[in-house]
């Protein structure tokens, strides 16, 4: 690799990473959001339902189960956004290792 393309492959990955941080942002609020949803609608469905608590816990459980799979792909979002992060900082280490490793060479 030449020093043009490792300095051009370092700005790409830092931009990336920057965008990375305000994704990880976005995806945080939309599990949050994802969330509360989810606890507002099992809570009301568990105060509507009669019988036992048991049977209450199960209705609401179902009643609640689109909120919960939308919880759930929310948070895999967020998984994502996290490691595509780690991927992207530790491709920027593996560059660092590179540049010293042509410094070395270069002497």
């Amino acid at each position: 690799m030449i020093p043009s393309q490792i300095t051009e492959q370092i700005a790409q990955l830092t931009r990336e990473n920057s965008r990375g941080a305000e994704a990880l942002y976005e995806a945080e609020v939309r599990l949050a959001e994802a969330e509360h949803e989810l606890d507002l609608i099992e809570q009301k469905a568990f105060i509507k339902t009669q019988g036992t608590v048991a049977d209450r816990t199960a209705l609401a459980k179902l009643e609640s189960a689109d909120a919960r799979l939308q919880r759930d792909l929310r948070r895999a979002e967020l998984n994502r956004i996290k490691m595509k992060i780690k991927i992207i900082e530790t491709s920027l280490m593996a560059i660092g290792t590179q540049v010293k490793l042509i410094q070395a060479e270069m002497k």
